[in-house]
């Protein structure tokens, strides 16, 4: 077998299994401290529900009464990847509610030494760090920095793996624009008589087709949707080329299918999620960009095709003019700089879950 062909198989195989990374590797909730988050595995509806429950009470609470829940508790930023939205979320997050933050990077660090995760993270650990928000190039880095440190560690995206907080910030923009699960937006209320959010349920979401498009085999931000949504009732459309949609990616959980044509997924969806080419993932691929955009750029003759209500996401970073036009990223019915606000909602109380704090 060729090298690029193990490269192929190899991915293929993590987009196939539920975990995303072999059996044991993902850990599990027994082996780490409480109020970490690795996956979205880890987690049940009522978790999900008490999440999105405390994420609406400390939005409620005034900035001063809001500081004060992680006044002089520490945590630590570690990042090894670039990172606008996440990083810079989770560090206003901190600070939002009175915490201590420092950030660690590997090109500012004795990361860049070559000093391992695990020492870094003892290192923090000694340094008076209560919690670690991580960023890793490498599947399974959060389980393992969870497991050798004891601390409650917060995934903000590893590898191929997992980013479990987008997958919570995505769930709460779209109940909010469909006024869902009580949860409001500036553009849109709840349906009068919806149930608050701590009664989010397996139903919350029936009847509602979440298209996801573009770069699913590399995408963390699609694995933990596809792997979350259903769970709450969404019916989750893939769609993608072979070449970055593998048909293994059905074995990622119950209520996913894959649909080649993008016209077709459009005509069947509520809400589509637009996905960037992962260029720093794309060694040994022969895609024809030409051929993507024709066939799966979401573009203003598209959108109007579909629904008039459809409802557009994408995790950032947007390359306008690839897998999304700017007119389209613009519009009214695109929520992208709502999820960039929801995210800094959702992630407070996920900060304030991993330290044991009750909002």
């Amino acid at each position: 077998m060729t090298e690029k062909a193990k490269r192929a198989a190899t991915r293929e195989a993590e987009v196939g299994l539920p975990s995303g990374l072999p059996p044991g590797l993902a850990g599990s909730p027994s082996q780490v401290a409480a109020g970490s988050l690795l996956s979205v595995e880890h987690l049940s509806v009522a978790d999900v529900a008490g999440i999105l429950a405390m994420t609406a009470r400390l939005e409620r609470m005034n900035t001063a009464e809001r500081a004060r829940v992680l006044l002089e508790r520490t945590i630590a930023l570690l990042f090894y990847e670039s990172s606008t939205r996440t990083r810079t979320s989770f560090e206003l997050a901190a600070k939002s509610l009175g915490a201590t933050t420092t950030l660690v990077s590997d090109k500012s660090s004795s990361i860049e030494k070559g000093e391992s995760l695990k020492d870094t993270g003892l290192t923090l650990r000694a340094l008076g760090a209560e919690a670690i928000v991580l960023r890793h190039p490498s599947s399974g880095a959060a389980s393992l920095l969870a497991r050798v440190t004891g601390l409650p560690v917060l995934n903000a995206g590893d590898g191929m793996h997992q980013h479990p907080s987008q997958a919570l910030l995505d769930l709460r923009t779209i109940l909010a624009r469909l006024g869902l699960g009580g949860v409001t937006s500036q553009v849109s209320k709840a349906r009068p008589g919806a149930p608050g959010p701590e009664a989010i349920n397996a139903k919350t979401l029936d009847g509602v087709t979440l298209v996801i498009t573009g770069d699913i085999l590399h995408s963390r931000v699609a694995r933990s949707n596809a792997m979350l949504l259903p769970r709450l009732g969404a019916r989750v459309v893939l769609c993608g080329p072979p070449e970055l949609l593998p048909e293994s990616a059905l074995g990622m959980g119950g209520g996913i299918h894959i649909e080649r044509d993008f016209d077709r997924a459009l005509a069947q969806a509520d809400v589509v999620m637009m996905l960037r080419i992962q260029k720093e993932r794309l060694a040994g691929f022969d895609l024809n960009l030409a051929e993507f955009i024709a066939r799966y750029q979401l573009n203003a003759q598209r959108l109007a095709a579909a629904s008039p209500n459809l409802l557009v996401l994408h995790p950032g970073p947007i390359i306008r003019g690839l897998e999304i036009t700017g007119e389209v990223a613009d519009g009214p019915q695109s929520a992208i700089e709502e999820q960039v606000s929801q995210g800094l909602a959702v992630r407070r109380a996920l900060l304030a879950r991993a330290l044991g704090v009750a909002a």
